[in-house]
């Protein structure tokens, strides 16, 4: 979807309009006036005024950056790891969420460490079934219609048989939860950027195998500030050219060049997190003439220390630049807070009006790979909420 902006001019037409819908996908309409202009359309309340804010939890929704472990329920991991004989330290035990800053490598090693030993504790099928289906009912709670759960299969193949085996578990398991909740459901295959570029491809083929079983998207996570995007460009390529979209993690540990790296030599659609981008004011253009969604993840951006106060999160700098933006809740297990939460964040700490939540939640519609008549029908409810 992002794809590189190029000087030529009817190629440069094109990059400006922003990438085409998915074919048989409706494009996403502009916002007359740019997105400044959905403050001013809220509808007065009899007698003048302001009208009583809407639930956001009846707001639906799509939720585009949630990670596998990470989705786990504080209670569900106890069960675990207890019936598996796991011993959890402190930090994941005492219900409340840990104390974590991962701005330097300390600290993102001890986030990391916590969330070692959380997958630890997903050993069976059963276990991965459990996860999946609470996820999917704690986004039917919040008001998600659509959810892309990212995973590296890598890290549960060896309890689970293999990285066939537990694509294809995980792969059911989302089939079922789905059946079962309503929340339609698929698979971003994400790689580890701290692991060697052929396993990346490795992961990348496999994706793409399964791109017409639950596969919809290829990322790539983990520390941004290890290794170069572009030793991962074959990896992308692959699983573009197998009709994979493109979301790598950029621009929250990093700077804005971390971001430039992920559109210039990943070639983007939509990027994990992305909020550094608001230090750059040439980035931003790129980013909302491209039509490149960031997936910004409030809460999370504020627990791992890349913001001191949820105030801090640049979610106005970037929305009034006109870049379109998906909220998740990245990792509830870690950072206590769920999707609605970020839209509570975005209405309580920066002002965002119930348009302006409407519109948020269509840029999360718009940037899904969600089938055609899920998009519809979301984005029919949006209205309706929005309308009252």
């Amino acid at each position: 979807m992002a794809r590189e902006v190029r000087t030529t001019g009817g190629a440069q037409a094109a990059e400006d309009r922003g990438p085409a819908a998915p074919e048989g996908y409706a494009e996403a309409p502009a916002a007359p006036g740019g997105y400044a202009a959905v403050r001013d359309r809220a509808p007065a309340a009899p007698g003048g005024r302001p009208p009583a804010p809407r639930e956001i939890r009846s707001l639906p929704k799509a939720h585009l950056h949630l990670h596998f472990t990470g989705s786990m329920r504080p209670g569900t991991l106890l069960e675990l790891a207890d019936k598996h004989g796991v011993h959890l330290p402190e930090a994941l035990t005492s219900g409340e969420p840990p104390q974590l800053r991962a701005t330097d490598e300390r600290g993102w090693f001890r986030f990391q460490r916590l969330y070692d030993i959380a997958r630890s504790c997903l050993r069976t099928p059963e276990d991965i079934q459990r996860l999946v289906r609470e996820a999917a009912e704690e986004d039917a709670a919040d008001g998600s219609g659509w959810l892309e759960i990212q995973v590296d299969p890598t890290s549960y193949a060896p309890r689970l048989g293999g990285l066939i085996p537990t694509l294809e578990i995980i792969l059911d398991a989302v089939r079922s939860a789905s059946r079962e909740t309503g929340v339609g459901m698929a698979v971003v295959v994400a790689a580890n950027r701290m692991k060697h570029p052929l396993d990346a491809r490795t992961l990348a083929r496999l994706a793409v195998r399964y791109a017409d079983r639950g596969v919809v998207g290829f990322g790539l996570s983990n520390d941004e500030r290890r290794g170069l995007a572009r030793d991962f460009d074959r990896a992308f390529a692959i699983a573009r050219e197998g009709g994979l979209l493109a979301a790598p993690h950029g621009g929250e540990l990093s700077g804005p060049a971390s971001v430039r790296d992920c559109l210039d030599d990943l070639h983007a659609e939509r990027i994990g997190h992305g909020v550094r981008a608001a230090e750059d004011p040439h980035l931003l253009k790129r980013l909302a003439e491209s039509g490149v969604t960031c997936e910004v993840c409030p809460a999370s951006n504020v627990a791992l220390g890349v913001y001191d106060k949820p105030e801090d999160v640049p979610l106005r700098t970037l929305f009034d630049a006109g870049v379109r933006l998906a909220l998740g809740a990245d990792d509830p297990l870690l950072f206590g807070s769920r999707l609605a939460a970020q839209y509570e964040i975005a209405r309580d700490v920066h002002a965002f009006t119930d348009p302006e939540l409407a519109e948020l939640a269509r840029h999360s519609v718009y940037a899904s790979r969600a089938p055609e008549e899920t998009r519809t029908r979301l984005l029919a409810d949006i209205d309706a909420w929005a309308e009252g």
